[in-house]
């Protein structure tokens, strides 16, 4: 059987292997969590990923991106000196017929794990209780990655393949800008549609936000505290200017018509996430510092959400006597995000809305997201078509006792071995 749909037969041999395989699917993400892959350490889990994928029966490669390879798309990703010992890991499984060919993505880094007294549980301890499993990572998003090798076991184990190519990637270096996910791309990693099973809440996701980082100095005029209305305070005018950006972002929101985010109270968020200013405690601050991320949706250009995003800024300090005078200064870094999207009515968007509805008896969520992510490397440069499908709540993602639910993955599980089957057809095992 090649296309054309999933029987009902099928789909109920597809639930009962993942029910069969709810065990061993959270000891292996329990295990996952155990080894530590935050953001530039992501080596030692990459092994057993590596591993799994093998046990699997999957061709796999490992090799660590090449940094000359990321250098034309820098702004874009966070682009460090080098990235050995931090190997990205795909595994293929050759298409057995004539079928569509699809990517499975998850990136293996996690965040650090925080204060461990914020804690109830051991951040890295893998703990499976009451129906979760617990730890950095195991929603964001280790969860997702077992699940993607757990949807092609099921379709096995009830007796089927893929008749297409299947790629399931575990890419490093997401959570600072996606350089993994760009160097699979670049490696020649692309195909008909691409899925991450990012944690969505099980709803599907063909719009990403984007973001641009920036640093924001602003002048002031040093005096000694006694004479303080002799000097120009910095951070007085900064906050001149924050509240102004606050406006704009108001503005901005108003503006925005994109149907996924109509229902979205804050679709593009300005936020301000460090600042720093001043020499001495008695001394009026003659400079701050401000690092922020301003948001944008798909339709909106990085460059152009630039030149708006200065204007605005400039209209600011052209509005106030000393920063007129001495402008503030607005400097963009490295790390951006292209907001990104795919049309609702895609033939990926529809499939895999097809695929829940015959798990679930139940009409999918079509939802977009504030975030940027790596889908929009897969749209912007890999000409993939891409979405975002997944167990797990992103507000737990970076949270003290972040965990998933075993039955919302299980239900992940299902609806993308199903979609495996329809997207790329399938033959007997």
């Amino acid at each position: 059987m090649s296309g054309g749909g999933v029987s009902p037969e099928l789909v109920a041999r597809i639930e009962g292997a993942v029910q069969a395989l709810q065990d061993e699917f959270a000891e292996t993400l329990a295990s996952l969590v155990r080894i530590p892959s935050q953001t530039g350490a992501e080596g030692a889990v990459q092994e057993r990923v590596a591993a799994l994928m093998r046990e699997e029966g999957l061709e796999v490669d490992v090799w660590e991106p090449d940094v000359e390879a990321l250098r034309p798309s820098a702004e874009f990703v966070t682009l460090e000196p080098s990235y050995a010992g931090r190997p990205n890991v795909v595994g293929v499984a050759r298409g057995r017929g004539r079928g569509r060919s699809l990517i499975l993505n998850a990136h293996i880094d996690t965040v650090e794990t925080g204060d461990a007294a914020a804690w109830t549980v051991d951040p890295l301890g893998g703990l499976v209780r009451d129906g979760r499993v617990y730890g950095r990572g195991s929603c964001d998003m280790k969860g997702g990655l077992v699940a993607n090798l757990f949807a092609l076991r099921a379709l096995r184990l009830a007796g089927y393949e893929p008749a297409g190519e299947l790629i399931l990637e575990s890419t490093i270096s997401e959570e600072d800008g996606g350089a993994g996910a760009l160097a699979a791309v670049l490696r020649g990693y692309v195909a008909d549609a691409a899925l991450i099973s990012e944690p969505t809440n099980l709803a599907i996701v063909p719009a990403q936000g984007g973001s641009l980082m920036f640093r924001l100095h602003v002048p002031g005029l040093s005096a000694h505290a006694c004479a303080r209305d002799e000097g120009v305070s910095a951070i007085e005018k900064f906050a001149y200017l924050h509240q102004g950006l606050l406006a704009f972002e108001a503005r901005h929101n108003r503006e925005i018509s994109h149907p996924l985010y109509a229902t979205m109270r804050n679709k593009a968020p300005i936020n301000i996430g460090t600042i720093r200013g001043g020499s001495w405690a008695s001394s009026v601050p003659e400079f701050v510092v401000a690092e922020g991320r301003a948001g944008l949706v798909p339709g909106e250009t990085l460059d152009a959400f630039k030149q708006r995003l200065a204007a605005e800024v400039g209209a600011l300090a052209a509005e106030d006597p000393w920063l007129r005078e001495h402008p503030p200064r607005l400097e963009w870094l490295d790390g951006q995000f292209v907001p990104a999207d795919v049309a609702v009515d895609s033939p990926l968007v529809t499939t895999l809305g097809n695929a829940w509805r015959q798990v679930t008896r139940t009409s999918p969520r079509v939802e977009a997201v504030t975030y940027g992510a790596d889908m929009r490397h897969f749209i912007m440069s890999g000409a993939t078509d891409c979405v975002m499908f997944g167990a797990g709540d992103v507000r737990l993602a970076h949270a003290p006792d972040e965990s998933i639910p075993l039955d919302d993955s299980g239900t992940a599980i299902a609806t993308t071995s199903v979609f495996i089957a329809e997207w790329c057809g399938i033959v007997e095992a």
